[in-house]
């Protein structure tokens, strides 16, 4: 399997080399030349295989430079019971009228992000150790990837994370994760700006190839195809679990942002998995709910991105967009970097000439929920089920409820554990929330973190001065 650029200019490479490499040098982002199929047999023989044969299966048809011996045993480490909660590793749980709880926040920083990050966390080393070379990785988070891939590389041999945050706009939970961390390579950087400025900073780095090259600059943000593929799996897994047999159909509903959590569900549906509707959901910064809506992609700049109290999903320009309009536009990466081109000058552009498709063709549905709605939905969940969830997956149980439909499981799939949000919890049910056993004394530990200005020669001199030599 090689890997081509959304925007043509790449020549084919394996599955390693993008690992490194992060954002494509023409600016695009890497994509399977193809799509790999899995029949209905295939399946069928997969049902009864515990999360990390699962995950060394999937992870095959996209990895085919790792010896298949080395890829199952960095399955096995990173999804094992020593590292998740769960005996299942993302467990599924009923919630009423039809909808189930897709569990992806028994990982180490209670996240969704903790299923790709902790593969990666195995397959980065993994690789450097072959090529005899380091890699100072660069990102930017809303919340939940920082701590993540912070706690996923931290203390590994020829990796060092820089990692950007937007000062003030995490809870102080999330803060907490990432800032008390101590690890000599882990450097947290809180910018004075929005996620969108900060991920706009690491794309204009990652775009510097001098730079880039100078410093071996690499990425796990959800640009890196590895996050998206290692994503797939937790969506085979679903499923499983929620069938029987072959051909049964499952809905999935994503609370969404940057768009990679979902597009790894389009991702198992071009590949042949019997997903109904790929369900997204996002909060008052609806930019891609309008998208799907009429056609229109138009991101709002920093002074319209509202913060809200599901503050993971406050971005306005979702990164992994990119791929899924280029499997829209029929992969082609000349139209591609035209319409990037266009949002460039313009702000925006129209694909409202497909509107067909987004549902006939690829299956998306789209809603918009509130801070009322999240309230309300906390509620109900914790009333009918007595399963507590975190506001942003209340935005997906919100948005699930209307799309239900009968016969066909849909799958809302938990974005944390709704102790990294618990003044948005007091507000809904009038009670505190505990943190889990191992994290009472988070908020207390000291913190390490640097304010930057948002600007790129801030971040740039940074980069330089603590970089892994």
């Amino acid at each position: 399997m090689n890997y081509i650029s959304t925007r043509g200019q790449m020549q084919p490479q394996g599955f390693s080399d993008i690992l490194l490499e992060g954002l494509a040098p023409d600016g695009g982002l890497a994509v399977p030349e193809s799509i790999p199929q899995v029949s209905a047999d295939t399946l069928e023989r997969w049902r009864a295989l515990p999360y990390h044969a699962l995950a060394a299966e999937v992870l095959s048809l996209f990895v085919t430079d790792i010896a298949s011996d080395d890829l199952a045993r960095m399955t096995r480490a990173a999804y094992n019971t020593e590292v998740f909660r769960s005996e299942d590793i993302v467990p599924v749980r009923a919630l009423y009228d039809g909808m189930y709880l897709l569990g992806l926040s028994e990982g180490p920083t209670l996240a969704f992000k903790d299923m790709a990050m902790q593969f990666l966390g195995q397959v980065f080393p993994h690789v450097l150790r072959k090529r005899a070379t380091t890699l100072n990785i660069l990102g930017a988070t809303s919340g939940d990837t920082g701590s993540a891939a912070e706690y996923a590389m931290r203390g590994k041999e020829g990796v060092a994370v820089f990692m950007l945050s937007p000062h003030g706009r995490m809870s102080s939970f999330q803060r907490a994760q990432m800032y008390s961390l101590q690890d000599a390579n882990i450097h947290n950087i809180a910018v004075t700006g929005v996620f969108d400025e900060a991920q706009d900073i690491v794309k204009a780095l990652s775009g510097d190839l001098a730079f880039k090259s100078r410093y071996r600059l690499g990425a796990v943000n959800s640009i890196n195809w590895a996050r998206i593929a290692a994503q797939i799996v937790y969506y085979f897994h679903g499923w499983l679990r929620a069938t029987r047999g072959p051909g049964e159909q499952v809905s999935f509903a994503v609370p969404s942002g940057n768009f990679g959590n979902i597009l790894s569900g389009h991702i198992a549906r071009m590949m042949g998995l019997p997903i109904r509707r790929l369900v997204l959901a996002t909060n008052e910064n609806n930019v891609l709910e309008e998208f799907f809506r009429t056609g229109s992609y138009r991101p709002r700049p920093a002074d319209q991105t509202y913060a809200t109290s599901s503050p993971s999903m406050d971005i306005s320009r979702a990164s992994n967009f990119e791929r899924f309009v280029f499997d829209l536009v029929g992969r082609d990466p000349s139209r591609v970097a035209a319409l990037w081109a266009e949002l460039g000058s313009r702000g925006s552009f129209d694909l409202s000439a497909y509107l067909p498709d987004f549902e006939g063709k690829y299956g998306f549905q789209a809603g918009v929920s509130s801070h009322e709605d999240r309230l309300a939905t906390i509620r109900t969940v914790m009333d009918r089920c007595g399963v507590l969830i975190d506001p942003h997956t209340a935005d997906g149980v919100k948005v699930a409820s209307s799309h239900v439909e009968p016969g066909i499981p849909m799958l809302v799939l938990e974005t944390a554990l709704p102790a990294k949000f618990s003044d948005v919890i007091e507000e809904a049910l009038g009670r505190a929330v505990p943190p889990p056993p191992g994290f009472e004394d988070l908020e207390s530990l000291p913190q390490r973190v640097d304010v930057l200005p948002c600007d790129i020669g801030a971040v740039r001199d940074y980069i330089a001065r603590h970089v892994l030599v």
